[in-house]
């Protein structure tokens, strides 16, 4: 499943073991792997609240995915719908950062004909994440389709800032996501770390923020950390995954995550960090591996 069809659907409703010494080593001293990732798994040092995104899982049950990821450590599901919270409940798990409002990533705030509809559908869903015990929500810039980055900018302001009382009231932070427009999201708008920024100084609350996507920034701009470093108060959530090809976050990609999360942590985020990589290996081996890579 391609993650823009997973959200057009739903918005409506590695460090390989080479690189992890101790942790090979238990798996070839154990008869039983899921006992050797268990033991090494509750060493979790944590600063790093982990979730992971649900659509890179999609052929994995629900349920079984809950199980293994509670085993793993990681706390949170990304990117779920109102009907598959009470799943996430059931095995105390949380989403950090859920969907079920708007129109998906193509059609957004950057467009007022659409400021009604999109206030309507994020209206409907606040007092059901306050409900649910969940404080933030999914959201997108919207494509270009020819106009101005400026003129968007101030478009997706006008939109959202209709919406910070009611999220305020509900305590509900929006958080929208940086893509990038070079090889996955072509033509999207909030495709650059100062778009975002100067977006959220324009509509003014610390109920709206970015969703900090690594992989996709890599490839839109790089110097990650020092990005991080310079401007994380406006960074609501992280997303990882491995460039190039979006696939495990070990050494095969270019980008060191073990530093990317030191630079998260010594910023003070208490947020969450969710892996959205696609894996080409058993995907829960692949989980398991970045899990224990980004924990430092």
């Amino acid at each position: 499943m391609q993650r823009r069809n997973a959200i057009r659907n739903l918005t409506g409703t590695a460090l390989t073991l080479s690189a992890v010494p101790s942790l090979a080593s238990q798996l070839m001293n154990e008869s039983e792997p899921s006992a050797a990732y268990g033991t090494a798994l509750t060493a979790l040092k944590g600063n790093i609240n982990h979730s992971v995104c649900r659509w890179c899982y999609s052929k994995i049950p629900l349920d079984e995915l809950c199980k293994s990821a509670k085993e793993m450590g990681i706390k949170s599901i990304d990117l779920v719908g109102p009907e598959e919270w009470p799943t996430l409940k059931q095995h105390g798990l949380t989403s950090a950062l859920p969907w079920g409002a708007g129109k998906g990533i193509t059609e957004g705030f950057n467009d007022p004909k659409l400021h009604d509809e999109l206030v309507a559908s994020y209206e409907g869903i606040f007092p059901k994440l306050k409900a649910a015990g969940m404080t933030t929500v999914i959201c997108f810039s919207g494509n270009r389709r020819g106009m101005s980055d400026a003129e968007g900018m101030e478009n997706c302001a006008k939109g959202l800032k209709r919406l910070m009382p009611s999220a305020e009231k509900y305590g509900v932070t929006m958080i929208m996501e940086l893509l990038n427009s070079k090889v996955d999201h072509k033509d999207y708008m909030c495709d650059h770390t100062l778009w975002g920024v100067e977006l959220c100084k324009k509509v003014g609350s610390d109920k709206f923020k970015m969703l900090y996507d690594i992989y996709h920034m890599q490839i839109m701009e790089g110097d990650i950390i020092r990005t991080i470093r310079n401007y994380h108060q406006y960074i609501g959530h992280y997303h990882t995954g491995g460039n190039p090809g979006r696939n495990e976050i070990d050494q095969t990609q270019e980008i060191y995550y073990p530093a990317v999360m030191q630079a998260i942590v010594a910023t003070g985020f208490k947020g969450y960090v969710a892996q959205e990589f696609i894996p080409k290996r058993d995907p829960l081996t692949s989980l398991r591996e970045a899990v224990m890579l980004c924990d430092v």
